[in-house]
Order: C-alpha cells, then structure tokens, then sequence
C-alpha cells in the first residue's frame, strides 16, 4: 500500500511541476539589429524562433493593413506559399529598417508583425 501511496505523490509531483513551467514566460531572442522580438512573440533562438526578417517585396500596403506573401526562402517556417493580413492597428515597429514576422504556432499563423518606422 504504501508503494501506492509514493506512486500517486510523484504523479502528483510531476502534475505540479508541468502546470508551474507552462506559466513559465518565453525566452524571446534578438532581431537582426540590436533589438529583441517581444516574448509574447517569439519562443526560441535565432536558428529556431517563430520570428525572422523578411523581404520588403513580400510586404503590400492596403487602405486597411497590409498582405504579406510568403514563399519558401522568405522565412525559415515557411514551407510553401503562404498569405497573411495584418490590420495597421497591429503592427508593431521593427527596432531596425526591416519587416519581420513571427509565425506561431504554425506557418499558416502570423502572431506579430513589425514595420519599419518609415513605413507605419
């Protein structure tokens, strides 16, 4: 019984510490220039966060937001052509002169966008 009993406590131990570390914050990481992608934006490093420059090309203003085509090559996430909308009210300024893209949870899901001051 008592096997049992230390059983249901390391099961409970191991619930405790799964929901303590999915409170846990993201570890954002830096952007091409001196700046750093917001947490809530990006999880992850350089070779492996959802966030990443893209071409300027890639990026279309509209009268309420812009479309942003991605193909492959144009981010490190993406794996085939992909089309985004960002309503103005989004976009977050770049820390440099450059958009960027986080995509999260999937490539077909654009979390953060970031505009180049000249171009909000």
């Amino acid at each position: 019984m008592q096997v049992v009993g230390i059983h249901i406590a390391s099961i409970a131990g191991v619930v405790v510490t799964a929901a303590m570390l999915d409170d846990v914050p993201a570890f954002a990481h830096s952007a091409d220039g001196n700046w750093t992608y917001p947490p809530a934006c990006c999880r992850g490093d350089m070779t492996a966060g959802e966030c990443g420059s893209i071409p300027s090309a890639t990026v279309t203003p509209y009268a309420d937001g812009y479309v942003i085509i991605l193909r492959p090559g144009d981010h490190r996430k993406v794996t085939r052509q992909n089309r985004y909308f960002v309503p103005y009210d989004s976009v977050m300024p770049s820390g440099d002169e450059k958009f960027h893209i986080c995509l999260h949870p999937t490539e077909e899901h654009e979390n953060c966008f970031f505009a180049p001051a000249e171009a909000m």
